[in-house]
C-alpha cells in the first residue's frame, strides 16, 4: 500500500487514494492534524503528536518541535538518555502516519510519497528520504508542497487553466506558478522562503509583548517552559485576532497575571517585515514563469497560516483578486500526495493526469574570472539554472587557467549568488588533464538533474577523450548509509507509547498543561479533574472511562474559552 505524505513543520497529515478521491486518515484520537512534535513520557517512552505538544510546556527539557527546519543539518536534540538527529525525529512522526494508516486499513504500509517545501534544498530533500527509510518507508517520490497542492486542485478541473499557488505553511513559504493544459500540469516556476512561515508570525508576536511585559516588571522570560507557555498563546492571539478586532495576550507567572492588549492594526505593524518577506519569492516565480499577474487564472492559498486577515488582504492587493480558498489550507498537500501516490502506483481513475516538474535551484560550477586584468577565484558558473523543467541535463565548457596546468578542481555549487562563498557546496571531482599553454585544453561539464532531486555531474577532456562522472548523493550533514542503518535499528529498539492509551494520556497531558497555566480557583479545579481521572484511569472501567473523558474534555474546553 502506498500513502501521501505533508511531513510539516508544525502539524503534518497522512492521505490514501480511494476510489476517486483522496481520503485522509485520522490519528488515534480521531484528528486529521498530527503536530510534528516528539517527545520522552514518564515511563520513557516515545510519544508523537497531541500528546507530545501538551508536555512542551510542562516538559520542555523531555519535549521537541520545528525540527523540520534543521533537516539536511547534523544537528542534535537531547531527549533523556536519547539523542536524535533531525531524520530520526522526523520518522518518529512517519512512523506514527504509517501506523495510523495501517490500523485503519488492515495493511501493511511500505511505501510514499512525501511532500518537501519547493525551495528545500539538495541535503534537505535526502535528509527526508532518508527520513522515510528510517520510519521502514519506501519514498517513492518526493513532491514538492505547491505542487502537491496544485495537484489536488487540478486533478478534476477541466480545461487551460494557469494559477499560482501561495503556500504559507507554519514554518516554510513557496510559490509556484503552474499551467494545466490537455491533461497536463506543468510547474513553470517555483520559489520561497525556508524560514518563513506561522512560526516566524508567532516570534514576532512574542518578541512585542515580552519587551511589553519586562516593562511591566515580569521576570525573565527565557526559561524554556514560559517561551513555549507564551508562543502558545501568542498562537492563539493570532488565531483570535482572525476573527475579532481586538484581544488580550494573557499569562499566568509566579502568582500574577500579566497582560497586553492587541489589535489587528497593531499586529499588522508587528508583522510587517514578514509580509514584507513574501513578495520577493512571488515576484522572481512571476518573472521566471514569464506571466503577467493579469494572465493567472487563479490565486490559490495553501499552509494554515494563509487563514490569517492580514495574509490573504496581502494576496488580494498583490494580485487585484481575491484568493481561491475553496480547497482546505490544512489539508490539500496531504490530498495531492496522495494523488501522486496514486500516479505511481497507476491508478486507473488517473490515467491521464500528467505532472511536470522543475528543479528549484541553480546547480553550477566555481570559476576564475578575470577582474582588472586580475584572475580572481571563487565566481559561480550555473550550468543547470533554476525552474528548469526536469528531468534536464545541460553542459558548459571552461579552460585551464594556467601554462603546463596538470589537475583540474571542479567544485560543484547549488544556489544563485554570483560568489560560490555564498551558494551550498555540494562536491568536487578531480580531473587530470594534459600540460599544455593556459586556455587551450578545454573541459566540457555537464550536469544531468532527474525527476528524484539526483544530480550527475560529467567532466569530459576532448583532447584525450578522458571522462570523470561524479553522482552527487551525500552532502555534509546527511547520514551515510552505515549511520542509517545503525540509527534504523536504534529507532526499532524504542518503546513508543501504546497506541491504545493515546487518547486517556493526551487528557491528562492536557490537564496538567492547564495547572500550570492556571491560578486560583480555576488551578484548584483543574487539579481535582485531574486526581478524578488519574482515580478513574486507575479502576479499568472502560465505560467510566469513556464518560469521565467526555465530561472532562468539555470542562477544558470551556476553561480554555475563557468561560
Amino acid at each position: 500500500m502506498i500513502i501521501g505524505i505533508d511531513l510539516g513543520t508544525t502539524n503534518s497529515l497522512v492521505s490514501v487514494w480511494e476510489g476517486e478521491t483522496a481520503q485522509l486518515v485520522p490519528n488515534a484520537l480521531g484528528r486529521m492534524l498530527t503536530p510534528s512534535v516528539v517527545g520522552l513520557d514518564d515511563q520513557g517512552q516515545m510519544v508523537v503528536g497531541d500528546i507530545a505538544r501538551e508536555r512542551l510546556q510542562t516538559h520542555p527539557h523531555l519535549t521537541t518541535a520545528l525540527f523540520k527546519r534543521h533537516m539536511g543539518s547534523a544537528q542534535a536534540t537531547q531527549l533523556g538518555p536519547h539523542r536524535f538527529r533531525p531524520e530520526e525525529l522526523s520518522a518518529l512522526v512517519l512512523r506514527s502516519l504509517k501506523e495510523d494508516v495501517e490500523r485503519a486499513y488492515g495493511k501493511a504500509v511500505t511505501e510514499a510519497v512525501i511532500s518537501v517545501p519547493a525551495y528545500f534544498s539538495d541535503a534537505q530533500r535526502k535528509a527526508t528520504r532518508i527520513a522515510g527509510e528510517l520510519a521502514g518507508l519506501k519514498v517513492e517520490k518526493l513532491i514538492n508542497e505547491p505542487t502537491a497542492a496544485a495537484l489536488a486542485y487540478g486533478v478534476h478541473q477541466k480545461g487551460d487553466t494557469s494559477f499560482l499557488v501561495f503556500d504559507l505553511g507554519g514554518g516554510t513559504f513557496d510559490v509556484s506558478v503552474l499551467e494545466l493544459f490537455d491533461g497536463v500540469m506543468e510547474v513553470r516556476a517555483s520559489a520561497g522562503d525556508n524560514f518563513l512561515g506561522g512560526e516566524d508570525f508567532d516570534d514576532a508576536i512574542v518578541a512585542h509583548v515580552v519587551g511589553a511585559l519586562l516593562a511591566q516588571g515580569m521576570p525573565d522570560a527565557e526559561r524554556p517552559a514560559i517561551r513555549h507557555r507564551l508562543r502558545r498563546e501568542a498562537q492563539r492571539v493570532r488565531h483570535a485576532l482572525g476573527q475579532q478586532s481586538e484581544t488580550v495576550f494573557q499569562l499566568s507567572e509566579d502568582g500574577r497575571e500579566w497582560s497586553v492588549p492587541l489589535t489587528q492594526e497593531k499586529l499588522l505593524e508587528i508583522c510587517e517585515p514578514l509580509l514584507e518577506r513574501l513578495r520577493a519569492p512571488i515576484e522572481r516565480a512571476l518573472r521566471d514563469a514569464r506571466i503577467k499577474v493579469a494572465d493567472l487564472d487563479e490565486v490559490l492559498l495553501v499552509g494554515g497560516t494563509t487563514r490569517m486577515p492580514l495574509v490573504r488582504k496581502l494576496v488580494a492587493s498583490l494580485f487585484g483578486r481575491f484568493p481561491s480558498m475553496h480547497l482546505n489550507p490544512d489539508e490539500v498537500i496531504a490530498q495531492g500526495a496522495a494523488i501522486q501516490a496514486a500516479l505511481k502506483a497507476r491508478d486507473a481513475t488517473l490515467e491521464e493526469v500528467v505532472l511536470t516538474d522543475v528543479c528549484p535551484y541553480s546547480l553550477g560550477v566555481e570559476v576564475s574570472n578575470s577582474v582588472a586584468g586580475q584572475l580572481q577565484d571563487g565566481h559561480y558558473l550555473p550550468i543547470i539554472e533554476r525552474n528548469c523543467v526536469v528531468p534536464v541535463s545541460r553542459v558548459k565548457s571552461v579552460q585551464t587557467l594556467r601554462d603546463g596546468q596538470r589537475q583540474v578542481s571542479v567544485r560543484i555549487f547549488q544556489g544563485e549568488s554570483r560568489l560560490v562563498a555564498n551558494n551550498i557546496f555540494l562536491g568536487e571531482l578531480e580531473v587530470d588533464v594534459p600540460p599544455r599553454p593556459a586556455g587551450e585544453v578545454s573541459l566540457d561539464i555537464r550536469f544531468t538533474y532527474d525527476i528524484n532531486g539526483l544530480l550527475e555531474a560529467q567532466v569530459d577532456t576532448p583532447m584525450t577523450g578522458q571522462s570523470r562522472t561524479l553522482v552527487i548523493e551525500n552532502n555534509p550533514g546527511v547520514m551515510t548509509p552505515q549511520e542509517i542503518a545503525e540509527r534504523f535499528a536504534a529507532l526499532q529498539a524504542l518503546k513508543i507509547h501504546p497506541r491504545d492509551q493515546q487518547v486517556n494520556s493526551a487528557l491528562m497531558a492536557r490537564l496538567e498543561r492547564l495547572y500550570q497555566e492556571c491560578l486560583g480557583d480555576v488551578r484548584e479545579h483543574v487539579g481535582a479533574l485531574a486526581g478524578h481521572f488519574a482515580g478513574v484511569l486507575e479502576r479499568q472501567d472502560e465505560s467510566e472511562i469513556r464518560d469521565a473523558h467526555q465530561d472532562i474534555s468539555a470542562r477544558l474546553e470551556a476553561i480554555e474559552s475563557g468561560y
